[in-house]
């Protein structure tokens, strides 16, 4: 979408076209249908604006309770922050009176950022700012930012006083795909070291994969965040944001697990067993935070292997932290014993899971010829595919 196609839909036959697509309930496979249609009532590139954010809307309402009033590019919106987790990592900066957000794209920060306090808005294109100030307007906190055009490879084009908190979010992609490298985003994550020294107070986002060895430069806290189960993103947090070595939190809750950098390096690591009669499967923040080792001494749990996730343990806490099993039995891996096992216990259905195994598990699960039969719980189970001690094993495991 241009800019001018934008301003178009500000207009009044941009709203009633809005309208129109809103009703038709659009999907991208029926875009061509629809645009088509609207293209008969109005001009092709109005119809086509209209058309992309009536699109949008539907499917940004996973992320934004007011998804049905705000404006979107799909770049944009598949790289914006959840509601969920920006109203949750937005709490950091509490006490802070001014905030920059710095890459503010169409808003979706910024949206939980001047809930809390005025905030600037900051950002190289045009489009998206003008998405994003419309955003502000239309959830009711019109009044709470202002936004800049502005290149942030550049001086910051104003002086932030004393007391400001920095959010930065750097972009990740280019035209041709993700990056990877902090060296590679836009702006580089070095651009940090010349805001520090005045805004000491930032938290910055990150990729979830980002390279943990990039940030040893790097005085801050880092927090893996996951929604429902799902790694969504990283955040590094500096100065008086900073309040922990890592950290791993858990949405809807928040649930926090966090560490010490001298806490983890003292730690001796867990005892490794033999599965015992409950297994743990750590959430994905706290396998990346890597404080696996942690909960299993919340949980008092032992390894199964040093070089695998999984924790066990002879009685069940219940833990934001990780989901549990009931082990029915375990053993070396062998799928004829497999088969066998299963079979014996009527089992018709089977949840393949697997850590350190080379094995597909779709693959297992057509290897294994289950029988259809019963839907019942005890017609499933769960089998995890993993290591002990190095050996190949499987586990068996009640749903």
């Amino acid at each position: 979408m241009e800019y001018s196609a934008l301003q178009l839909l500000f207009s009044p036959a941009g709203q009633e076209a809005l309208a129109r697509a809103a009703a038709l309930q659009p999907r991208e496979p029926d875009f061509l249908k629809h645009f088509n249609a609207l293209s008969r009532l109005y001009p092709t590139d109005l119809a086509r604006a209209a058309l992309e954010v009536a699109i949008l809307r539907q499917e940004a309402a996973v992320k934004f309770p007011n998804a049905e009033k705000m404006y979107f590019t799909r770049p944009a919106l598949e790289q914006a922050t959840a509601f969920e987790v920006a109203t949750y990592r937005v709490q950091r900066f509490a006490g802070q009176p001014r905030l920059l957000d710095l890459g503010c794209s169409i808003g979706g920060d910024t949206l939980a950022l001047a809930a809390l306090a005025p905030t600037i808005g900051i950002d190289l294109d045009p489009l998206r700012l003008g998405m994003a100030r419309a955003n502000l307007a239309a959830c009711g906190l019109a009044g709470r930012a202002d936004f800049v055009l502005a290149d942030l490879t550049q001086a910051l084009p104003l002086n932030p006083p004393p007391g400001t908190g920095l959010f930065f979010d750097p972009a990740r992609r280019t035209g041709e795909g993700r990056v990877f490298s902090v060296v590679d985003y836009r702006p580089p994550l070095s651009t940090l070291e010349r805001w520090l020294p005045h805004t000491p107070a930032a938290g910055v986002k990150v990729s979830p994969g980002v390279r943990l060895d990039e940030l040893k430069a790097y005085p801050a806290e880092i927090e893996f965040i996951s929604l429902k189960g799902d790694l969504k993103e990283a955040v590094l947090w500096f100065g008086p944001l900073r309040t922990a070595w890592r950290r791993a939190t858990v949405l809807p809750g928040p649930h926090s697990l966090w560490a010490a950098q001298e806490a983890v390096n003292a730690q001796a690591g867990r005892p490794i067993s033999p599965p015992r009669a409950y297994l743990y499967e750590p959430d994905p923040a706290v396998l990346r935070a890597g404080l696996v080792q942690t909960l299993g001494e919340q949980l008092d749990a032992a390894q199964l292997d040093p070089d695998i996730a999984y924790l066990t343990a002879d009685h069940r806490i219940e833990t934001p932290f990780a989901r549990s099993w009931q082990v029915e039995a375990w053993f070396p891996f062998s799928l004829k014993r497999l088969r066998h096992e299963l079979r014996q216990r009527g089992v018709t259905q089977v949840v393949v899971k697997k850590r350190g195994s080379p094995l597909q598990p779709e693959a297992l699960i057509r290897s294994l010829r289950l029988k259809d039969g019963d839907r019942s719980d005890h017609a499933e189970r769960v089998v995890f595919l993993t290591h002990l001690r190095g050996q190949p094993v499987v586990v068996l495991c009640l749903p």
